[in-house]
């Protein structure tokens, strides 16, 4: 929760501080855009590892890259969109 706050803030205030939507639809938007990530990198994650059988390390670090590049997408044009 803290992390989320802490996440929130400062995409709001400082990477999108032109943000045109309101604080508390950004907010509802962004939690949903946190929990999309979190599948994600999930899914992904589970699927190198044991579908194609990747070693864990390199799985885990492609499972972060697509799901950081989709909560940023998420993030600067519907989350936060300017």
């Amino acid at each position: 929760v803290v992390a989320f706050c802490v996440s929130f803030a400062g995409h709001r205030w400082l990477s999108f501080a032109d943000a045109s939507t309101s604080v508390h639809q950004s907010l509802l938007r962004f939690a949903v855009t946190a929990l999309a990530g979190f599948a994600t990198n999930e899914l992904v994650f589970v699927a190198l590892l044991r579908g194609w059988a990747w070693p864990s390390l390199a799985a885990l670090v492609a499972a972060m890259v697509v799901a950081a590049g989709q909560t940023f997408l998420l993030s600067r044009y519907w989350a936060f969109r300017t």
